[in-house]
């Protein structure tokens, strides 16, 4: 139980440390505009320098690919469209529940405007319990549980792919624009810590789902609230080196010391666009550099930031969708819509969360369903250990 009144007694340090950091971050904001506008004048030759020195920069940053005073008002969407948005959940592997398995549970929406058709609102369980699915991942020394949320990454785009696909083959002869969408990056960060054989078992799925869209040409969009990004704050740091060329490895090796050019220091991308657009707005869109890239091929993500009216977000598309530009604006108009049905969030996203997410009774009867069928097949001392069901009660 939380000791309320012990833990006021620290509240006023933390609200003293949070007047300091914005004060403090003001006045970085301040400093980025000007770095900012100096960089409308030097974009093409930060764009080269970048390119050169490239191999020899050791922080994550991203190439602008429009002028970055760019301010785009986007399109309303026409009234007849759809919605494609997946989410994932799931119940994790406990050696004291009656058997030690996972499931991941699909949310699936999809959402007809001005067509007179139902919407889909639905989920698709799958239980895991084989060896190969429980104790693969240990021969690369990844827990199960992490492992369990690579997986459902990769089940929640080949799902998506199926859906849009679905919805392709039932149109009308007449095209209805349509958009899919997901909670989160498309840039899969976790993906530079594991082992190539761990990697080849959850990336293909996923760029073969992508293929399956960008041939039915269904744009793909991946919807970041509060994003913490850099890479956009990291490209002005090329016009903050003090040094004749960005050369870190040589003048800076040491990134987590302090470094001359890291002057927009725990600053976002987010914090600076913010007081460049106004609502109903995007940025100039950006070409991510992260290494992880190099496994995608032909699929590179690209980004943005836009102002849906409640909050700067991020929104990530890959390469088919960013060069064509009439997808774009009618896939960021789309977008928008969502996020003003929702109330500020994508009323799609926030729907296949709901049909996703396993509750606490949602749990106890997966495992009363599981036990049931664990004594039917002559199963016996069948239970929880004896740590779960204490921890369930109490004698307070």
């Amino acid at each position: 139980m939380l000791d309320l009144t012990k833990l006021a007694r620290q509240m006023q340090g933390l609200s003293e440390h949070l007047t300091t950091e914005a004060a403090l971050s003001r006045q970085r904001i301040e400093l980025a505009q000007q770095f900012l506008t100096r960089a409308y004048e030097s974009q093409k030759e930060l764009i080269e320098r970048q390119e050169k020195w490239r191999d020899r920069i050791n922080f994550a940053n991203a190439t602008p690919v429009e002028p970055l005073e760019t301010c785009v008002d986007i399109p309303v969407p026409p009234k007849v469209h759809t919605v494609i948005a997946t989410d994932g959940s799931q119940i994790a592997p406990n050696h004291h529940e009656i058997a030690y398995c996972y499931l991941l549970n699909i949310g699936r929406v999809v959402l007809h405007y001005g067509q007179n058709r139902h919407p889909l609102l639905d989920s698709l369980p799958e239980v895991f319990y084989r060896p190969e699915d429980l104790y693969m991942s240990r021969q690369w020394g990844i827990r199960t549980e992490e492992w369990m949320g690579y997986r459902r990454t990769a089940s929640e785009a080949v799902v998506l792919a199926e859906l849009a696909c679905g919805v392709k083959v039932n149109d009308s002869p007449a095209r209805v624009p349509t958009l899919a969408m997901v909670d989160g990056s498309l840039i899969y960060w976790f993906l530079e810590q594991l082992p190539m054989d761990a990697r080849d078992r959850i990336l293909p799925p996923i760029l073969a789902a992508w293929e399956q869209m960008r041939e039915a040409q269904i744009p793909l969009m991946g919807y970041l609230s509060a994003a913490r990004n850099v890479e956009g704050m990291n490209f002005l740091r090329l016009l903050a080196c003090p040094h004749s060329v960005p050369d870190c490895k040589s003048y800076c090796p040491n990134q987590l010391e302090k470094v001359p050019c890291k002057k927009f220091e725990s600053l976002r991308d987010t914090s600076l666009w913010a007081m460049q657009l106004k609502p109903g707005q995007r940025g100039p869109l950006w070409r991510s550099n992260t290494p992880i890239l190099e496994l995608y091929g032909e699929q590179i993500i690209y980004f943005c930031y836009v102002h849906v009216g409640t909050e700067i977000a991020r929104i990530e598309i890959p390469a088919w969708v960013a060069e064509n530009s009439q997808m774009l604006d009618e896939s960021l108009g789309l977008m928008l819509a969502q996020v003003q049905k929702g109330c500020g969030y994508p009323v799609a996203i926030a729907e296949a969360h709901n049909q996703a997410v396993v509750r606490g009774g949602d749990k106890t009867r997966f495992f009363a369903l599981l036990e049931r069928q664990m004594i039917k097949a002559g199963i016996r001392n069948v239970g929880t250990s004896f740590k779960e069901a204490r921890k369930r009660g109490s004698i307070a």
